[in-house]
Order: C-alpha cells, then structure tokens, then sequence
C-alpha cells in the first residue's frame, strides 16, 4: 500500500467500502495485530488465573480489572480474525463488527470504572468500605456488560449497513464522556492529595498521602493512555466523516497506540502482584 489516503467518494467505493476498509491492512498492521495476539492472550489469561487464585489483592479488590482482561481477551480475538482475514480472504464482517464494541466500549468502560474505584477510595473512603465487598462489584459490572453487549451489537449493525459516519460519532460520544469522568476523577483526588485530613499525626499523614499517590498516579496513567490510544483515530475519524478519505499511516499509528497501551494495565498489575520484580516502585 504506496498511497496514505484512500477515497471512498465514488458509487462503486461506497457499494464495497467494507473490502475497502479491510484492504487497507498492510503488513505493518500484521505484525501488530499478531503482537497482541501471542502476547495478549497469554498475559490476560495468566492475569484472570492469578485474580482466581487470588494470588493478589483478591477476587474483590481486582474485579474490574478481571473484567478488563476478560474485555481485553476480545480484543485480541479480533486481532485474529483479522490477522485470518489477511492471509486467508475470508472476512468474518459479523464477528468483527460485534467484537469492535468491546474494543469501543469495553476496554475504556472498565478502566474509567478502575478510576472511580481509586476516586471513592481517596475521596470518601467510608462509601467505598461499605461497597467494597465482591456482591456491590458483581452488581456494578452487571450493567457494564450489558452496556457493552448493546455497543457490540450497534457495531455489528453499523458495520454491516455501511453506516461508518455513524460508528465514529459513536464512537467519539463514549470517548468524550470517559475522558470527562477519568479527568474529573484525576483533579479532585490531585486536590485531596494537596490537602491534609483534620487532626492527622505525622504516621498516619504520610501513610494516607502515599496511598492517595498511588491512586492519583494510577489514574494519571490511565488518562494518559486513553488519550494516547484514541486520539490518533479520532483525528482519522474525523477526517474520513469531511474529506470521506481514510488515512491509512494515521490508521497505522493509532493501531499502534491502541494495542500497545492495551498492556499498561496488566504491566501495573502484575507488578503489584509481585511478577514483575525489575520494574521501579509503584
């Protein structure tokens, strides 16, 4: 692929725009699609085992981010379909379409959840002992599912209808409203790391300072991946919905983005759990 746009304004672009789009892979996004493939489904899995086990905090503490790697496991089954699609042909556009929903929904939904998780933990610390037992995190992931089934089959339908303008507004909407509660969370816990408690005793002050850094820092990287992971194909988004031309290096990059940061969460967790020895202090 020598050409870094491709149009679709032509009848006959439009009427096969699906191939179109599929025919864009070129060898590069290969070899990232089988990056995640035989390294995403092995550390996912070996995540779900460990949180099983409760090898770390427990099946409570790490819930969401069970869920997240549950989420994740469908995201690197659609890096294998469309690795299949590459080197075989045949295109499972249903599947595809059904796993993007997971990939538009399920992996920033059960992050910002990990954000709000670390937010009431700082911030009212009594609302989130009361909730902390597993039944109120099972309760809570409920919907989430159900949120993210709905958003499978809206892009299952778009995908199949062609309907791409619709996908990306869709898919900008959940950014926007993600973004904005990562961020809320991210400024009011960097406040209360700013302000000391009434009555603390130095112990006790830095203890609570420590593990209010830690959660700031968590949802600090959190963001920050979410914005490096979306933002490149926003912009691509955008200006397929103007110019109806894909930008295939663009695509490329945040391709990239995406998979790459898909492994900042388990890397933290795994480093928590005491499997990654030769990272720095978290």
């Amino acid at each position: 692929m020598n050409n870094s746009t491709m149009n679709f304004t032509t009848p006959e672009a439009s009427t096969n725009s699906t191939n179109h789009l599929f025919a864009i892979i070129t060898i590069l996004d290969i070899y990232i699609y089988s990056f995640n493939v035989f390294l995403g489904f092995p550390t996912h899995f070996y995540i779900i085992l460990l949180i099983v086990q409760g090898t770390g905090n427990g099946v409570a503490s790490d819930f969401f981010i069970l869920n997240l790697s549950v989420s994740e496991i469908g995201i690197c089954l659609n890096s294998l379909f469309s690795v299949f699609y590459y080197f075989t042909g045949v295109l499972y556009l249903r599947l595809l379409g059904f796993l993007l929903g997971l990939l538009v929904t399920g992996r920033p939904l059960f992050q910002c959840l990990i954000c709000v998780e670390r937010y009431l933990a700082v911030v009212h610390p009594v609302t989130f002992l009361k909730y902390k037992p597993l039944r109120y995190r099972v309760i809570c992931c409920t919907p989430a599912w159900i949120i993210c089934l709905g958003s499978c089959l809206c892009c299952m339908f778009t995908t199949e209808q062609f309907n791409y303008e619709l996908y990306i507004y869709f898919y900008l909407i959940q950014f926007l409203l993600f973004f904005s509660i990562q961020l809320f969370c991210l400024v009011t816990v960097l406040r209360a790391l700013k302000q000391s408690g009434p009555g603390e005793r130095g112990r006790e002050r830095k203890e609570e300072n420590c593990m209010k850094r830690r959660a700031f820092r968590l949802i600090l990287i959190t963001t920050v991946t979410m914005t490096n992971i979306y933002m490149p194909l926003i912009i691509s988004g955008f200006y397929f919905i103007l110019t109806q031309q894909f930008i295939v290096n663009l695509f490329s990059v945040g391709l990239l983005c995406f998979i790459l940061a898909g492994f900042v969460q388990p890397v933290l967790y795994l480093h928590r759990a005491g499997k990654l020895s030769c990272f720095c202090c978290f």
